[in-house]
């Protein structure tokens, strides 16, 4: 870790208290406030001022969660299904802020897939995070898109419908940085979290983040008692600041490095079998094995620094837009004329 300053500060004088939020009202137990709880300590960590941070989120109980963390970061709360469209525009507006955005398997997987989709395409730089129960919390437990099929649930019967998989639709729609994390692993989840706040592009993280008052059967597979059972890591994983030295204790034949755009690293030690998180077949291979072994598989699917992000597409200036001022931003009234005279 980066050293850190006095009086529990980190390098730019901040303790964790001025990283959090407002109280939390979501249940006792809930997954998603272990999630909170991460995202305070990561940008904690990774000494970032939380008014370099923008939030976004759509409806539901993870679209609520935002307001548990960072109070001092903007935060913007859209319609249902579209938070994506939103986080789009405030990336075009402001590129030089890290971006954040809270969604649900609902918000996400339901209204909000095709702008999910279109996001991923278009790589733009934004950390997604998919709070994952498979039900509808908010609306007392219907069953959502990536309920398991069979789960039968005291109010709402039996579910008859395949499930979606966040990480298949991410890894078909060309995300750049595709991972899966269990809430209830806190390490692995703060290392991913890490990762993923790095990436100049689009980070998907699929987080099982068990809903403990209408979802959280022994048998459900968004359970923690599921999920503990029935976790298996793809590797271990470190991310390495920058500024710091990588020191590993184990064989560097079994390490693999990924430097990201600002020179930090992801350190990947094996488990098992090899895995090439830069080749998608080898994700989607990995999936289906899972499924056909009844396994949650966590980690880091899959990643690729070369892609251009939607900022580098579409050549925008470095210096914010919003910050370009009237005279440099609006053509002159000699240049509308010659736009004019070429269209007639």
């Amino acid at each position: 870790m980066a050293k850190r300053g006095g009086n529990g500060q980190n390098e730019l004088g901040l303790t964790k208290d001025e990283y959090r939020g407002a109280p939390s009202t979501l249940c006792k137990g809930c997954g998603h406030q272990s999630i909170a709880n991460q995202v305070i300590s990561v940008v904690y960590e990774m000494d970032v001022l939380p008014e370099k941070i923008m939030k976004f989120s759509g409806i539901g109980c993870s679209s609520k969660s935002p307001a548990y963390f960072l109070s001092r970061s903007f935060t913007f709360n859209g319609l249902h299904g579209r938070m994506p469209s939103l986080a789009t525009g405030a990336v075009f507006a402001d590129h030089t802020l890290k971006a954040m955005g809270f969604s649900g398997d609902g918000d996400t997987a339901s209204i909000g897939m095709g702008q999910f989709k279109h996001i991923m395409r278009r790589n733009v730089p934004l950390l997604y995070i998919v709070e994952n129960n498979g039900v509808y919390g908010l609306t007392k437990g219907q069953f959502s898109a990536t309920a398991d099929q069979g789960l039968e649930l005291k109010k709402q019967g039996l579910n008859p419908y395949m499930p979606v998989d966040i990480v298949r639709e991410a890894l078909a729609s060309n995300a750049t940085f595709v991972a899966r994390a269990f809430s209830g692993d806190v390490k692995q989840l703060r290392e991913i979290l890490k990762a993923a706040l790095s990436h100049e592009g689009i980070a998907i993280i699929d987080i099982i983040s068990p809903c403990v008052s209408f979802n959280n059967q022994d048998d459900a597979l968004h359970s923690y008692s599921w999920g503990r059972d029935h976790e298996v890591a793809i590797h271990d994983l470190a991310y390495v600041p920058p500024r710091e030295e990588i020191e590993v204790d184990y064989d560097k034949e079994v390490m693999k490095k990924v430097t990201m755009h600002d020179g930090s690293k992801i350190v990947l030690q094996k488990i098992g079998e090899e895995h090439d998180i830069s080749k998608r077949v080898d994700a989607v291979n990995l999936l289906d094995r899972a499924d056909e072994e009844g396994i949650l598989l966590t980690g880091l699917f899959y990643i690729d620094t070369e892609q251009p992000s939607l900022i580098d597409i579409k050549g925008i200036t470095e210096e914010p837009l919003n910050r370009l001022t009237n005279d440099r931003i609006r053509p002159s009234r000699e240049d509308l004329q010659d736009v004019n005279e070429m269209l007639f």
